[in-house]
């Protein structure tokens, strides 16, 4: 009797989905039943697309053929035990892990001879940023947000206020998956400080905000003050601008002036010099000159003159007298100023001399018919 014996390979898997935390250690668990004790095939499979597939971790004959340094058995694979350990997982080693062995003795079935292992890396929420949007003052609404940058699956937010009383929210006032807390119809009682958690299955991180509310007096002096300073700003820079307007007019208009001063000008003529008339042509003029004038007095009458000579008895020149000193006598008379001869009209001296006429002196005659 010939008999012929098998035996049935297959795959066994602790669970189907496994859950890590970034940088922390994962396990696959996986082990497969064989009759045959000859060294399997194994290989592990990451499926992160419909189109990506990568070999992780394979073994054929004892000897691996792809290991990474994060990624290995966890026990040797002569005890069928197959599981796989990743060590500090990162985000993107999330995935299908399709886990399959073959044995040259045993009957390989397509569906049980592999397992599948899906495994999830968890993130924590980074640190969330606290805003505040809207004016708090008495009476008014406004909005506290939170939100983190960073976390797998998106975290759930949680608003409560630590200071001076502790407080709790719930919906409407606070949306959890959006992070946001409404506080309408403020009071000065609801001032304090606002905590808010950030929270998933990896972690959680919190931030902080202090709220204030202010009376509406007080927020009327803050914008008076505001508006206050803008203006005094305007009103400077208006100041300023007028002030340098009309300094560079004022210059503007020097220099146009300056300018038209410089066109209109016209450039200066050499002069001309008279020619020098001839000595003889001033004797002859001069001449001339004293006849018509004589022409225009009486006869005999001729102008004072401090140079004018004396003639004596005796026919000698004396020079012209010195300042002050009276001529000597003549023919044994004395010496008499001479007096003004009044014109043929008749008219006194004084009235000659206030209509400009200038008085002669006419030399005196003596009984012997000689000139004094």
């Amino acid at each position: 009797v010939l008999c012929v014996c098998s035996a049935v390979l297959e795959v066994h898997v602790g669970t189907g989905s496994v859950y890590s935390v970034e940088g922390e250690g994962a396990v696959l668990p996986a082990w497969y039943t064989s009759s045959s004790q000859k060294k399997p095939y194994i290989s592990w499979i990451l499926k992160k697309a419909a189109a990506e597939h990568f070999q992780v971790m394979g073994m054929s004959g004892g000897k691996r053929g792809e290991l990474k340094p994060r990624v290995g058995f966890l026990h040797p694979v002569l005890t069928h035990n197959i599981s796989l350990f990743i060590n500090a997982t990162r985000e993107h080693d999330s995935g299908q892990y399709i886990c399959s062995v073959n044995v040259v003795d045993d009957i390989i079935s397509p569906v049980r001879n592999m397992a599948i292992i899906n495994l999830t890396v968890l993130v924590p929420p980074a640190p969330p940023a606290c805003r505040l949007k809207g004016s708090p003052t008495v009476g008014a609404n406004v909005t506290l947000s939170c939100a983190s940058q960073k976390g797998k699956p998106s975290p759930l937010y949680k608003w409560q206020r630590q200071e001076p009383t502790k407080q709790v929210f719930f919906p409407p006032a606070q949306d959890r998956a959006r992070g946001t807390l409404k506080l309408t119809n403020l009071s000065l009682d609801m001032s304090g400080l606002y905590e808010c958690e950030a929270e998933n299955r990896a972690g959680s991180a919190k931030c902080s905000i202090i709220l204030e509310v202010h009376s509406t007096s007080e927020g009327a002096v803050i914008a008076g003050a505001v508006l206050g300073s803008v203006g005094a700003l305007a009103t400077v820079a208006f100041f300023a601008q007028r002030v340098l307007g009309y300094r560079r007019k004022k210059r503007d208009g020097q220099e146009e002036a300056a300018n038209e001063i410089k066109e209109d000008a016209v450039a200066p003529k050499t002069p001309t010099w008279t020619r020098t008339r001839p000595a003889d042509t001033i004797s002859k003029t001069s001449t001339l000159s004293s006849i018509v004038g004589s022409r225009d007095r009486p006869y005999g009458a001729s102008p004072p003159s401090d140079t004018a000579s004396v003639l004596t008895a005796a026919g000698s020149y004396r020079g012209p007298p010195r300042a002050g000193a009276h001529p000597p006598a003549t023919n044994g008379a004395p010496w008499r100023p001479p007096q003004p001869v009044a014109p043929p009209g008749g008219l006194p001296p004084s009235s000659l001399a206030r209509a400009g006429a200038v008085p002669v002196m006419v030399p005196a005659q003596s009984r012997a018919g000689s000139l004094v």
